[in-house]
């Protein structure tokens, strides 16, 4: 295989010097994901896509905010002591953890696992003004409650 030669703004390739075709290159610009040929640093504007965190979320209409209250759930064993609620105290064994969006909040709530009746986690609510934060709220919930070892 031959030596390139790159040509032009884009850095496109002109053919090898035995006369092949030059293998195809992604063009240098916005479709190029902020890689340049050049060296240059893109500007927030080169890189398409970039900051589209809220995008990510399931179910959001265009602009990635949620259109309603949103949620996330995980099976959990609690570990010795439990975990406190509001309405009951403590639960223990088997449950199932809730993380809840609405209204720029998220709460946490339990329940025994396949059970009807949700109990509010203790301490579990605070407010969250980014719908795109409720994953990670959820995955640090679920590192703190569940403990199937002791």
């Amino acid at each position: 295989m031959g030596e390139q030669t790159v040509t032009g703004p884009d850095a496109t390739p002109a053919p090898e010097a035995d006369g092949a075709p030059a293998p195809e290159s992604v063009p240098a610009g916005p479709a190029s994901a902020g890689m340049t040929a050049d060296g240059r640093q893109p500007t927030p504007a080169d890189v398409a896509g970039a900051g589209m965190t809220a995008d990510a979320v399931p179910g959001a209409p265009a602009g990635g905010a949620p259109g309603g209250p949103a949620d996330r759930t995980a099976d959990i064993t609690a570990g010795p002591g439990g975990v406190m609620t509001d309405e009951v105290g403590v639960v223990t064994g088997e449950l199932t953890l809730r993380t809840e969006h609405a209204d720029g909040r998220v709460t946490l709530r339990v329940q025994y696992k396949d059970a009807d009746e949700w109990y509010a986690v203790t301490g579990g609510s605070a407010p969250l003004a980014d719908p795109a934060a409720l994953d990670a709220v959820h995955t640090i919930a679920v590192g703190l409650l569940n403990r199937p070892e002791g």
